[in-house]
């Protein structure tokens, strides 16, 4: 599954590389339930006010066929370098 997504600088500052994770699940999943997906990315350095498009190879144990539409899914996004 490839997955894409935008990444936007809100700031006046620049934002250097990024690694996130990505969490993708069912917006009715319970807590307990398993991700749809999870997977790390790279966020290359972004400039004040600058959008980047993001994407990714993903893998999920569900068909094609047995993935929620897009509308169903919600994400959950840690940053998890640069470390504080």
């Amino acid at each position: 599954m490839r997955v894409k997504f935008v990444v936007v600088n809100h700031s006046e500052a620049d934002i250097g590389d990024l690694g996130v994770k990505v969490r993708l699940t069912s917006s009715s999943a319970k807590p307990e339930d398993p991700a749809i997906a999870d997977f790390a990315v790279k966020v290359p350095t972004l400039g004040p006010e600058e959008i980047r498009e993001v994407e990714a190879s993903v893998p999920t144990k569900l068909r094609i066929y047995e993935l929620p539409d897009w509308q169903f899914l919600k994400a959950e996004f840690e940053i998890t370098s640069p470390e504080p």
